[in-house]
């Protein structure tokens, strides 16, 4: 199977997808930084919004590259049970580390939006996009942080997923789109041409501000 070009072919594609389906005010959410060139096409398809989520590994205490889950700006965290458990600890005891990647969110949905209130997603069917997943963690994060503000549907999309992850996130959303579904899954990047950062400047281009 050839790969996606890039996000905006990945996303283009995705659009097409999603197209196909009845929408009720729809509001396109791109998890920053990759998401975004993803959602793009998504957004304009469906004559949608564009906003942006942010969501932020919570690192393990005194190991900050080892992710014992996500956490948005806000709503509840996702924990990975199984790596608190054998690391022998408890949620209670990465209380700090939650609210240090919490603060890495707000900050940057600062540094992106400023003091601009974003679209609620009350009342709205609500497209959550991502460039693909691997583990789930981050997109299980933002999809509970936009349960909590009360969206009529919430939708999950992505060009690709790993099973597994498909797995969890259909227990977070009402419905999971994906375009492919690989049994050989090693990272996301294997399955698109360029897969280059998405850099903060092209974010800052595709959101309004």
């Amino acid at each position: 199977m050839k790969p996606f070009r890039n996000r905006a072919d990945a996303g283009a594609r995705l659009a097409a997808e999603l197209a196909c389906r009845d929408w009720a005010d729809p509001v396109v959410f791109g998890l920053a930084r990759g998401g975004l060139p993803v959602a793009a096409p998504v957004a304009r398809e469906l004559d949608a919004p564009l906003e942006l989520l942010v969501a932020r590994k919570i690192g393990a205490p005194g190991q900050p590259e080892l992710g014992l889950g996500a956490v948005a700006a806000d709503g509840p965290p996702f924990f990975d049970r199984a790596g608190l458990h054998a690391l022998g600890l408890t949620t209670d005891d990465v209380t700090r580390q939650v609210e240090a990647a919490r603060t890495e969110a707000r900050d940057q949905v600062h540094r992106y939006l400023g003091n601009r209130v974003p679209h609620s997603p009350a009342g709205h069917d609500v497209v959550v996009v991502d460039d693909g997943v691997a583990t789930g963690g981050t997109a299980i994060a933002a999809l509970r942080s936009l349960r909590s503000h009360a969206p009529l549907r919430l939708v999950f999309a992505a060009p690709v997923d790993a099973p597994p992850a498909l797995d969890k996130l259909a227990r977070e959303a009402d419905e999971v789109v994906c375009l492919r579904e690989p049994t050989e899954f090693r990272a996301v990047g294997e399955f698109y041409s360029d897969f280059s950062p998405t850099t903060d400047e092209e974010v800052l281009a595709l959101v309004p501000q």
